[in-house]
């Protein structure tokens, strides 16, 4: 199915205008919200606002502007099955979502971040639309990072539409996105300490050691030559965030594919 209609809504506009002159002159119509808009109106690229598309305001900060039927309605429509119902509606089809989220670990990460920055920066709006056009993969393209812009208008390009292969690898990429974004949310409010003689809102929290829950996240570095024993089979995992300088972040600079013994023999002599 050809792409018709984009939405994009970023946080992090790294390639973002690019990237819409890219797909305006592949012929898809855009839409966009708050900075966005302005960013890739001011281009000189057509957009329309979403506030205008759905006839609806923003309001609440822009707590609530892609939260609509028009928006999710266009992203989670299956196609060919709930056609009839989108046009009773005047649900239009969103065939790609280009959404990336508030930069809720940079907030944290900053000395003296308050609770209150910290709530402000939990993206709601994002993460529903990413979910919405990951569960919808089969129709719906859906990008979470400037890396994968160049796969996506390559194949707008070559053929109109973006390959079954690149929407479901894509859908799974959202989803571990989604997943490390509320790992990341959980292990914060875990450690913070609320209650009467708590510091305020406008005041950097108290957060304890130990947080009430952990959220491990890890990363394929790559599959094992075998496991401990030659029987069994092994892959190499590493932090979101791995430390600079650690075992996970060298490179092989020859020899065969690596067996699990291999790393624990190079982990003990690092150590």
């Amino acid at each position: 199915m050809q792409v018709t209609r984009a939405l994009l809504s970023v946080s992090d506009k790294t390639g973002i205008v690019e990237l819409a002159r890219e797909l305006a002159a592949c012929g898809v119509a855009l839409l966009s919200t708050g900075g966005t808009y302005k960013l890739i109106k001011d281009n000189g690229i057509a957009v329309q606002e979403v506030a205008e598309y759905t006839g609806f305001p923003e309001m609440m900060d822009g707590r609530v502007k892609p939260l609509h039927p028009k928006i999710h309605g266009g992203i989670l429509g299956r196609r060919g099955q709930d056609d009839g119902v989108m046009e009773q509606h005047g649900i239009g089809r969103i065939d790609l979502v280009v959404v990336n989220l508030y930069p809720f670990a940079a907030t944290i990460a900053k000395p003296g971040c308050t609770l209150e920055d910290a709530i402000e920066n939990i993206d709601i709006g994002g993460p529903a639309m990413v979910r919405s056009a990951a569960k919808n993969w089969k129709d719906v393209a859906v990008l979470t990072d400037a890396s994968q812009y160049a796969t996506v208008i390559a194949e707008l390009k070559a053929t109109g539409q973006v390959s079954r292969k690149t929407k479901f690898a894509l859908g799974v990429a959202a989803f571990n996105r989604i997943s490390q974004y509320d790992g990341a949310i959980s292990d914060y409010l875990s450690a913070v300490q609320v209650g009467e003689d708590a510091p305020a809102d406008a005041e950097a929290p108290k957060l304890d050691l130990f947080p009430g829950q952990s959220n491990g996240r890890f990363i394929k570095v790559q599959d094992l030559r075998y496991g401990e024993n030659s029987h069994q089979s092994a892959a190499l995992y590493r932090d979101l965030y791995p430390a600079p300088g650690s075992l996970v972040t060298a490179k092989q600079l020859q020899g065969k594919e690596l067996s699990y013994n291999n790393i624990a023999d190079a982990d003990a002599a690092w150590e």
